[in-house]
């Protein structure tokens, strides 16, 4: 056989995706280009690794066993490639870390020391809501995820950072119940936290937005209240655009944790940084949120 590196790296990311175009995309080539090295790859083997039905790509049992040793193969050589920079004092390869949306508040404080340094590390972090985050961790796309809850019926392992606490809040000090209560959108844990202590009262008028940021803007502009981590509210809480409004049951207290899946062999970067972590988590608390701790 004399398959390269660069085509174990394509046969991985297009059974990833199971779809040509996006493979594609990730790799920074074109569709043309990535299907004939994946012809390629495909003809040292007698056996078929991928089958197209009607539109989809489908991987044979055989390429499910391919791609297991090629992930094994180009694991092992980012490792050799650490170990010879760890001889030079460098740390170089890629971070991908996914973000449940509230965690933007979070995640850049675990990451800036880091990335300081270690100049030489690649950094993709994608913040969006945890249906997604759950999504990309389960299919093996990210080292990392950052979320509040954990997943159901997902073997994971889990560094726990921060306590995440949700109040009441409104545009003044009181709940005014003519006005309509504002939720996060469907998947998102902030959503789930919030209809179950609004459970006994559904018949009330909702609205629903699709990001913290525009409904912490929507209470600001009296639309509403909700229930919103107070992570993210530190100005308006200090320039009294909105209030805590005092309520039975509240604060709901969970954890932000950094989870990766429970079975993954972490790269050598993704073990530096979770080393990062451990050694640091308390300093990063201590200097970036005691006022968060303090509330």
């Amino acid at each position: 056989m004399n398959f390269t590196f660069h085509q174990l790296r394509i046969f991985v990311v297009v059974v990833r995706h199971q779809n040509i175009t996006r493979a594609a995309e990730e790799m920074y080539m074109t569709q043309p280009a990535l299907s004939i090295q994946l012809k390629n790859f495909q003809s040292q083997f007698e056996i078929p690794l991928i089958e197209r039905i009607g539109k989809k790509l489908q991987t044979t049992d055989f390429g499910k066993s391919i791609v297991e040793i090629a992930e094994s193969i180009l694991s092992e050589a980012e490792r050799l490639n650490y170990k010879t920079n760890e001889y030079k004092g460098l740390i170089t390869g890629k971070l991908r870390i996914s973000s449940a949306s509230t965690g933007k508040y979070v995640i850049p404080y675990l990451l800036g020391e880091f990335v300081h340094r270690y100049p030489g590390i690649d950094l993709t972090l994608d913040v969006s809501n945890k249906t997604t985050v759950i999504n990309q961790l389960q299919k093996n796309e990210i080292d990392f995820a950052l979320v509040s809850v954990l997943p159901e019926n997902l073997e994971i392992q889990e560094e726990i950072l921060l306590e995440n606490k949700l109040y009441l809040i409104g545009a003044t000090k009181k709940i005014n119940k003519t006005k309509p209560l504002i939720y996060r959108e469907q998947g998102s844990a902030t959503r789930k936290a919030m209809s179950y202590y609004f459970r006994k009262t559904s018949k009330r008028k909702s609205i629903e937005l699709t990001s913290n940021e525009t409904v912490k803007q929507a209470v600001v502009a009296g639309l509403g209240c909700s229930i919103i981590p107070l992570i993210g509210m530190r100005n308006e809480l200090q320039n009294k655009d909105v209030y805590i409004i005092p309520s039975k049951g509240l604060p709901i207290l969970t954890h932000w944790r950094l989870i990766w899946l429970k079975n993954k062999t972490l790269s050598p970067v993704a073990k530096a940084y979770l080393e990062f972590i451990r050694m640091e988590k308390e300093n990063i608390i201590k200097k970036h949120f005691s006022w968060y701790v303090d509330y």
